[in-house]
């Protein structure tokens, strides 16, 4: 008689595998169409009904990714359920739930144990469960096997685990699902076995590691790495700054050498889903090692003090006009966290906004990925040349291919470029 594993790999081989993708957002909507498109029958989970209603439309509520999508993949049997029952009809259940951090900034992985809870009741043996949410080095050993172990699974011979981190990178045009390289850790070489057959016929490039952690851990260090060379790019920024220096022109410059540098730019702070949060993980994990992390957090430190430097170019340009911070119209250009997107979590921008609204300027911003942000109460205001001009500021902080940038030069009066849009020198445009 076949042993489960067998039986579950040739289910998976033969397309017969129903795939279940547990949290239908940046992660999971795109996932989904992977895998449908790859030939299986794809069912997806979400807590959010009204994302499920939209899905089950063929409404995209992702502006990347374009509602033909959905309903390409609805007519080839996808399904999207606010019913955690469904776990049962699933072979396969990967988690793409989010990982934030609490006030604390201390790992808050209540929508990993609050889905992988909801699941236990559900599961039975000869499934596959990956989780593929951002998280610390040990979070699939210590939370999720023994939530799995006290169901009587033996992981690895009834039940397999795995780790594989998700790399989206949402509007990145160059780069799909498919196309990224997917790290794959398993729980058991069995455990392993069964997530290379699974993600294989999804994504073109397997990345096989010896374990869940070291797959947990690449993730973490592929942001961190980010975090680490962005602060350091901020800090040049802000010493190039004080000795009258366009550091943009400094880092082109260093860009030309063909090894041994990778340009990285500055703005206005980091923003997104992982940059800003990741490497926090792995810093509240190291104190358990009674491991300083020092480099880390001086990177995110100076990040996180971005806006504020910002903030001080924007007074010292309203100062130079004779102009004071309060009751100053200032227009935010861009809300998203990066350009052509409509993705505003952890963008720096709202941080600018609070700021400013603490000094008693009128903000309004313009954005047309995102036309009305209800956190702030606030709606995205169409620019002509006249609206542009009735500001006594405009303050660039994404740079969205939409924005007519040329109209903006020739009719503000005065910009702050946090994005190096303008790179020659204009006598209404001041660097940030």
């Amino acid at each position: 008689m076949k042993n489960s594993k067998l039986k579950l790999i040739e289910k998976i081989n033969r397309k017969e595998a129903v795939v279940g993708i547990l949290g239908l957002g940046y992660v999971g909507v795109p996932l989904s169409i992977s895998f449908a498109e790859a030939g299986f029958k794809v069912i997806g989970f979400d807590i959010n009904s009204q994302k499920v209603e939209k899905l089950m439309k063929g409404i995209s509520y992702i502006e990347h990714i374009h509602s033909s999508s959905i309903q390409k993949i609805l007519q080839l049997g996808f399904e999207a359920s606010s019913d955690i029952t469904k776990v049962k009809e699933m072979d396969a259940l990967i988690l793409c739930v989010p990982t934030p951090l609490n006030k604390y900034r201390e790992p808050n992985l209540s929508y990993v144990i609050n889905v992988i809870e909801g699941c236990l009741p559900h599961i039975h043996s000869g499934q596959v469960l990956s989780l593929e949410s951002t998280t610390y080095p040990g979070t699939t050993e210590e939370e999720l096997l023994p939530r799995l172990e006290s169901k009587g699974y033996q992981i690895g011979t009834d039940f397999f685990l795995l780790y594989s981190p998700e790399r989206e990178d949402p509007g990145n045009k160059k780069f799909t699902t498919q196309t990224i390289p997917k790290v794959v850790g398993g729980h058991t070489k069995e455990c392993l076995q069964v997530g290379v057959e699974l993600y294989s016929k999804a994504i073109n490039n397997i990345v096989k590691v010896s374990s869940t952690k070291v797959a947990e851990m690449s993730k973490l260090l592929e942001n961190i790495h980010r975090s680490v060379n962005i602060g350091l790019v901020n800090e040049m920024k802000i010493i190039a700054d004080s000795m009258n220096i366009d550091i943009n022109e400094v880092i082109r410059a260093a860009a030309t050498k063909p090894f041994g540098f990778t340009p990285y730019y500055p703005g206005p702070g980091l923003g997104g889903h992982c940059i800003p949060i990741d490497p926090f993980y792995l810093t509240w994990k190291s104190r358990e090692y009674n491991v300083s992390t020092r480099f880390i957090e001086l990177a995110g430190e100076i990040n996180t003090e971005m806006p504020k430097w910002v903030i001080q170019k924007v007074m010292n340009a309203l100062n130079n006009r004779e102009k004071s911070v309060k009751k100053s119209k200032i227009l935010i250009l861009g809300l998203a966290y990066k350009k052509n997107i409509d993705d505003a979590r952890e963008s720096p921008a709202l941080e600018l906004i609070n700021l400013l609204l603490a000094k008693g300027a009128l903000i309004e911003y313009t954005d047309p990925h995102i036309p009305i942000y209800e956190k702030l109460n606030m709606r995205s205001v169409e620019i002509t040349p006249k609206i542009i001009n009735k500001y006594d500021l405009i303050l660039l902080v994404t740079d969205h291919d939409m924005f007519d940038f040329e109209m903006i030069l020739n009719n503000a009066k005065l910009i702050v470029d946090t994005r190096d849009v303008y790179k020659k020198k204009y006598d209404n445009v001041e660097k940030a």
